[in-house]
């Protein structure tokens, strides 16, 4: 017997810790529903309170007209060493020992309102008791909500079929043993127990009948012929009870009486005497745990490999979200600088072409640079007038000679201004690409989304170094086009001056009386003059087409490349074990998450390891 008492109260044990855990439900069989429990069935009034208090050997559920039962009660029996003090414990006030009986009804009757109210309302939330006594056997209870046929007022009207629900939740568990209490003054055929017990296990392997109030059935009758199994025949034997009666209850007479007298009952009664040694409540709790340890037995293979599998899949969840981090500061440092080459590795993906985004720096150059600089107003400025106003601006008090040579320089000064704000712009464009697969990369590193700190420490440093960058790109660029305004291509002047003039008039009439009309050479003057300068700032367009997108390149996206996080590393380097800790600061969510991965697994390791040292012993 220390075999069965240790296999059944180690899976109480685990039944308890998957309670903790909130390991008992969601996708797939959790460990809580692979292990056995017994599931307690019985429609309202037919003495389930009675069944589970002569069990448990003590007064403690609550008790009323209709329905008292709102809730799922789990209730663990532990079996605890002769001599010892008897107390009850509830998941949901962890670390209180109750000791006094008639307040853990209290307790279950006030928790239940918790969540119904002061209603008659059902709720399939479960309050979890566990009971340690030397009076009791190792079991797993279920006291669930008695059936009924009709809405009484202040009930809804689909609570019928709700309380059948969730009766149904639990007992089509394959795992799952039904006890199935019917009082002996009602028609087995008609009983509310049988009935759902039939529909889920109708082969009857995993349900246990229970039969109530025998002392209560009219004289000349009796339920023999349900006991020996001839009524209604199930596989495994079915049990007589006789309930405490209502004065004994209202006496408060002590459960061990109680047990007494239902033996005296038994051993003395003429229909029931050659039944006696297996009737009654301490009988039922003894045959209960012989049967679970048995099925214990047969599903051990079955709850070792779901073991097995949870712990392989929950290794697997703790390796996706990071193991926690070791506390000594070297180990700090090397996760941090890890978690920086995985950022970098991503933004490196996207400025080659392996993710997206990188493309979007050759559009600056291949279209948003272009069509910038076919809107510069180089019309306007070299316009007849403006041409006029700038000569004879820089000839002074004195008129040129020949080609007014600083007139062309400032024209062509003037005209080279306006490709700084293009290639600014460009500088800025190229800026904000960087900074959007900055954010990207920090989105898309895995490995940074469980340091929150971390990732905007890095984020933060990668853009000041991006604002460096741009600084200095555009200090570059804007030198590019003061250089082409700092010393002009001689040569391209030269070969103007030896081109023959165009005459825009035509030849010259010979025929034609009179000198040439003077405005109408100045103006032919001046159209030379500006489109000569036009000539040479489309020249000087074509090449900063092309020397500006190498200098961006160079000063920011290689940049980026090469020392996006060379300032960060520096600085982290000097930083002391408390600062660094800081930055591994994780996110509280992915902390909690770990932390319960963490304990289930350790849950399922101990759980595998207790089960084979007891299991075949």
């Amino acid at each position: 017997m220390a075999t069965m008492t240790s296999l059944i109260g180690l899976i109480n044990k685990i039944q308890r810790a998957c309670t903790v855990l909130g390991d008992h439900g969601g996708e797939g069989l959790s460990l809580w529903e692979a292990l056995p429990s017994v599931a307690v069935v019985g429609g309202q009034s037919s003495g389930k309170s009675s069944v589970l208090e002569s069990v448990v050997g003590r007064d403690f559920l609550p008790r009323g007209s209709g329905i008292v039962t709102r809730r799922p009660l789990v209730l663990q029996l532990h079996k605890t060493e002769e001599g010892t003090h008897e107390y009850a414990e509830f998941l949901h006030i962890p670390r209180r020992r109750f000791t006094d009986f008639a307040a853990v009804r209290k307790e279950i009757a006030d928790e239940t309102d918790r969540i119904t109210g002061k209603t008659k309302q059902i709720s399939n939330i479960p309050i979890h008791l566990s009971i340690y006594s030397p009076n009791v056997v190792n079991l797993t209870l279920i006291d669930l909500p008695g059936l009924t046929k009709v809405a009484v007022e202040g009930q809804q009207e689909s609570i019928v079929q709700d309380i059948e629900n969730m009766v149904r939740s639990y007992v089509e568990k394959p795992n799952c043993i039904i006890l199935a209490i019917s009082p002996a003054n009602q028609d087995i055929a008609t009983s509310d127990a049988i009935k759902i017990a039939r529909e889920v296990d109708p082969s009857g392997e995993r349900t246990f009948g229970v039969v109530t109030k025998l002392d209560l059935m009219d004289k000349g009758t009796n339920a023999v012929d349900v006991l020996e199994g001839r009524q209604y025949r199930l596989q495994h034997p079915w049990v007589g009870i006789v309930n405490r009666s209502q004065a004994d209850i209202n006496r408060n007479v002590d459960m061990i009486a109680a047990r007494r007298k239902e033996r005296e009952y038994f051993e003395t009664s003429p229909e029931y005497g050659h039944l006696a040694h297996k009737m009654g409540s301490e009988y039922l709790a003894k045959l209960l745990s012989q049967h679970l340890e048995q099925v214990i037995r047969q599903k051990i293979p079955s709850i070792i490999a779901l073991i097995n599998k949870t712990i392989d899949e929950l290794n697997a969840e703790l390796d996706r979200i990071g193991r926690p981090i070791a506390v000594d500061s070297g180990a700090q440092l090397y996760t941090i600088l890890e978690m920086c080459r995985a950022f970098d590795k991503v933004f490196r993906e996207h400025l080659d072409g392996g993710r997206p985004g990188g493309d979007r720096i050759y559009g600056v150059f291949d279209h948003q640079l272009p069509a910038a600089l076919k809107k510069l107003p180089f019309d306007r400025h070299l316009s007849l007038k403006n041409v006029q106003r700038v000569v004879t601006e820089a000839d002074g008090y004195q008129p040129h000679l020949i080609a007014p040579e600083q007139g062309y320089r400032r024209l062509i000064e003037g005209s080279i201004g306006y490709f700084k704000g293009p290639a600014e712009a460009s500088v800025d464009a190229v800026h904000f690409v960087l900074k959007e697969l900055v954010r990207k990369s920090i989105s898309e590193t895995e490995e940074l989304k469980r340091f929150p700190t971390l990732s905007n420490d890095i984020a933060t440093a990668a853009n000041e170094a991006l604002e460096k960058f741009r600084e200095e790109s555009r200090k570059t660029v804007l030198r590019l086009v003061d250089m082409e305004s700092s010393y002009l291509t001689v040569e391209f002047f030269r070969k103007i001056h030896f081109e023959p003039e165009k005459n825009p008039n035509g030849p010259p009439n010979p025929n034609r009386n009179g000198p040439p009309n003077m405005d109408s050479y100045t103006d032919n003057h001046l159209r030379k003059i500006g489109s000569n300068v036009n000539s040479y700032i489309g020249m000087v367009c074509d090449t900063l087409k092309n020397t500006i997108p190498k200098a961006v390149v160079h000063c920011q996206v290689r940049e980026a490349k090469r020392s996006l996080l060379n300032h960060f590393y520096v600085h982290v380097g000097r930083k002391e074990k408390e600062k660094l800790g800081a930055m591994l600061d994780e996110d509280p969510a992915l902390m909690d998450r770990r932390n319960q991965i963490a304990k289930r697994l350790e849950l399922y390791k101990q759980a595998r390891d207790d089960i084979d040292s007891v299991a075949w012993k």
